[in-house]
């Protein structure tokens, strides 16, 4: 578990990775020093996994973002089983798949998909997605507005 103070360093840097441990020192009114190696134990440990960039996918011409809510069928035709993983891997590899998630429920697994457009998002649910052995029936739900919260830019 982190203290109090990592944790203030951790939100801080999920709000902006970019600041410095000078910045961030300032922030909290701690020395630099407890910054950094706080910082270095963080990502030591694995509380820190990495740096990403936030992107415009808008900006890229990605407007659709969507997610598929996927069943699965268990065995093939020929009574071969098939597991979620073995599914889930295969999708994970098709172009517009951001994310997939195996999941309790009347649903077996979520993809986040973006894409250009809708003729896109046709092309891959009917074309590649329920192509796929083992995906039994899918569900599509396009994302009408987004939390920022969603991308670790939580506001206060």
């Amino acid at each position: 578990m982190l203290d109090e103070k990592s944790q203030k360093i951790l939100d801080l840097l999920q709000k902006n990775a970019k600041l410095t441990s000078r910045q961030i020192s300032k922030k909290l009114l701690v020395p630099i020093t407890t910054v950094h190696n706080r910082i270095k134990k963080m990502e030591k440990e694995g509380y820190i996994k990495g740096y990403v960039a936030l992107i415009d996918h808008r900006k890229l011409g990605k407007e659709i973002l969507s997610f598929i809510l996927v069943t699965v069928r268990y065995y093939t035709a020929d009574g071969d089983h098939i597991s979620q993983e073995d599914l889930a891997r295969t999708i994970s590899r098709l172009p517009p798949v951001e994310e997939i998630y195996i999941v309790t429920g009347g649903t077996d697994i979520i993809i986040k998909v973006r894409v250009k457009n809708i003729d896109e998002l046709n092309q891959f649910v009917i074309h590649d997605l329920r192509n796929i052995e083992g995906v039994e029936n899918s569900q599509t739900m396009i994302v009408l507005s987004a939390n920022e919260a969603q991308q670790g830019k939580k506001k206060l």
